[in-house]
This record gives C-alpha cells, sequence and structure tokens, in this order.
C-alpha cells in the first residue's frame, strides 16, 4: 500500500513544484496541516466524490485560498485513495 501511495503522489505530483500544469490537468492543495501540491486529470472534477471535495473546499475557504491555488481539506491519504479509486474508472 505504501508503494502504491508514493508511486500516486510522482505521478500526481509535481516534484519540481514546477508551475507548470500539463494541458488537461490542475493543481490542487491537500493537507491537514502542511500542504502538498498534486497535480490532477481535470476529469476528476466532475465526480461525485470530487464534487464533495471541493463543496467542502468552498464552505471552508470560500474564494480564499491560502496557499493562492485550490485547496482541498482533506488528508493526503484519504485524496491519494481517492484520486487511486478515479484513476481506475
Amino acid at each position: 500500500m505504501v508503494a502504491i501511495r508514493q508511486m500516486l503522489r510522482r505521478t500526481l505530483s509535481s516534484e519540481r513544484r514546477s508551475a507548470e500544469v500539463p494541458k488537461g490537468h490542475c493543481a490542487v492543495y491537500v493537507g491537514e496541516n502542511e500542504k502538498t501540491r498534486f497535480v490532477i486529470p481535470v476529469s476528476y472534477l466532475n465526480h461525485p466524490s470530487f464534487q464533495e471535495l471541493l463543496f467542502q473546499a468552498e464552505e471552508e475557504f470560500g474564494f480564499h485560498h491560502p496557499t493562492g491555488g485550490l485547496t482541498i481539506p482533506c488528508s493526503e491519504d484519504f485524496f491519494v485513495d481517492l484520486t487511486s479509486r478515479l484513476s481506475r474508472t
């Protein structure tokens, strides 16, 4: 399970913290305390499970996201589990 999470982090995250985001993707910041940047396919944004996270982000941050990008208020473990499920569908 740890190896899968590390592989997903490498796949979903920008190792270099580059401002470049590939076409068809968006950057989000995830974490309860320290935020980690992930680059995800925009298709994930339409999934009902991800829509719930976006609703929570709107409730918590409104249009002010402390990192300057879309901040998702959940644990990294939950986010990695969700995105790994979405990548299989």
